[in-house]
């Protein structure tokens, strides 16, 4: 097996038990016409039967505990798949509060290094003729984007479609599996494309620092404010989740001709503003959101492939038309910045607001280092057509991310038919009464709605 690019291995170097590396996403679904109370059980039993796994799925670091380990992978040849795929219960009444809570646990605990880094659990037992599953997933596998076409591939907008489960091969009948990570070559492309980065780095840089210092003044990294967000974690994880109207998104941003990234960044901001204000910790500058951005130029389902816009989320700014204009204003500010850059140069710009948390776990290092951001909001493109999984209907989509150490929330969106799904993952101690942020998103909605479009809109 080959050596781990750095933008995988960094995520294995970066784990502690404070500190679980792992992507998550939670699936809701409609049970089929005339499912019987076993159709959960007899599905969970067909997964187990197929053993055909994908080499991603049998990867695991060469060495869980010594250095060269987090640098290589190695092929587990022996993948209990038992141990990986897992059935479980909700107690009764099987309400969707015990399955966030549920997911927060398992969300919470880490992932075994001497087995390849994934779990997939079936959740029966949920209210509303429906069931669940929960997946994770190690972030030195898998960004968002490959996470999100992996269900894709995995699912079927034919229910009647027979399909198996992401982790086998083909995942559709006449489907094959994309070249990955360790594809005959791509280590020697990457090499050629890196030596090219390095002799054109100069002036990207200078090109780069300029706009940084001229358009893109507002967001500066190092400049977020103090907030009750950017403190040591603990492990324990808490999550919630909650689906939000496209139509009614895409309207106000017609309405002030801004994007449905915009708008969405726009209800965070608001969000996290009325939050801060009920825990009296509203910073008296505006916060600094991280915004992820997919620099994948192939249809692969692998690897990490990202880099950072800086926003200013204007959380200072009372009137919502004019904070959504200052956030419109700073995306379009940080989206110049990169203009003309390769993927490797853009990469390396996006590391500089990381500094912060490579130094993290240095005792004391959170008090004394400047913050490259106050919180990371990533917005996952998702299918726009209904999916079934052997005639059940995919419903949501929630994504289950990674607060880090001094970035204690995170939030994390993907479309899916005509909705916005938002997962908020956030530390269990350092983000008290998380579930009240979902109360204020909708406010936050609300309020766009009422100062973009009117009383009426």
């Amino acid at each position: 097996m080959p050596m781990m690019p750095v933008t995988d291995s960094m995520f294995l170097l970066a784990e502690s038990r404070e500190h679980p590396m792992h992507v998550g996403g939670l699936q809701l679904f409609e049970l089929p016409d005339g499912a019987g109370p076993d159709w959960v059980n007899d599905t969970y039993r067909e997964l187990l039967s197929q053993v055909d796994i994908r080499s991603l799925f049998r990867r695991r670091p060469r060495g869980p505990v010594s250095s060269l380990g987090q640098w290589s992978w190695t092929n587990d040849d022996e993948l209990d798949l038992e141990y990986h795929v897992r059935l479980s219960a909700l107690p009764t009444p099987g309400r969707v509060r015990e399955l966030l809570e549920l997911t927060s646990r398992w969300h919470g605990t880490l992932l075994d290094r001497h087995r390849p880094l994934w779990e997939a659990h079936m959740i029966e037992g949920l209210e509303g003729n429906r069931f669940a599953s929960y997946t994770k997933v190690h972030h030195a596998l898998l960004d968002g984007v490959s996470a999100m076409r992996l269900l894709e591939r995995s699912l079927s907008t034919d229910p009647a479609a027979d399909l198996s489960a992401p982790w086998t091969q083909p995942m559709r009948k006449g489907a094959t599996e994309k070249p990955g990570a360790d594809a005959p070559g791509r280590g020697l492309n990457m090499l050629r494309q890196a030596l090219s980065d390095v002799a054109s780095a100069p002036a990207a840089f200078v090109r780069a620092a300029n706009q940084f210092f001229g358009d893109q003044a507002a967001t500066l990294p190092f400049t977020a404010p103090k907030s009750m967000l950017n403190v040591p974690i603990t492990g324990a994880r808490r999550f919630a989740a909650q689906s939000w109207s496209l139509s009614r998104i895409k309207a106000v941003g017609k309405g002030a001709g801004a994007t449905v990234n915009d708008i969405m960044l726009a209800m965070c901001a608001g969000a996290l503003r009325q939050y801060m204000i009920d825990m009296n910790a509203l910073p008296d500058t505006p916060l600094v959101s991280a915004v992820p951005v997919s620099l994948r130029q192939d249809d692969s389902a692998s690897g990490n492939a990202v880099g950072l816009i800086l926003c200013n989320l204007a959380t200072t700014t009372e009137d919502p038309a004019q904070r959504l204009a200052e956030i419109k204003a700073s995306m379009s500010r940080g989206k110049r910045v990169y203009d003309g850059m390769s993927q490797m140069q853009i990469l390396a710009m996006s590391a500089i607001p990381m500094v912060p948390l490579a130094l993290a776990p240095i005792p004391g290092a959170l008090q004394i280092v400047p913050r490259g951001f106050n919180v990371l909001i990533s917005n996952v493109p998702g299918p726009r057509q209904p999916l079934y999984f052997n005639g059940a209907r995919l419903l949501g989509t929630y994504p289950v991310s990674i607060p880090y150490d001094g970035q204690a929330l995170n939030i994390t969106v993907t479309s899916y038919m005509d909705n916005l799904d938002f997962g908020l993952t956030g530390c269990r101690r350092s983000v008290p009464h998380l579930q009240r942020l979902l109360a204020h998103l909708e406010t936050a909605l609300a309020d766009l709605e009422k100062a973009v479009l009117g009383p009426a809109g």
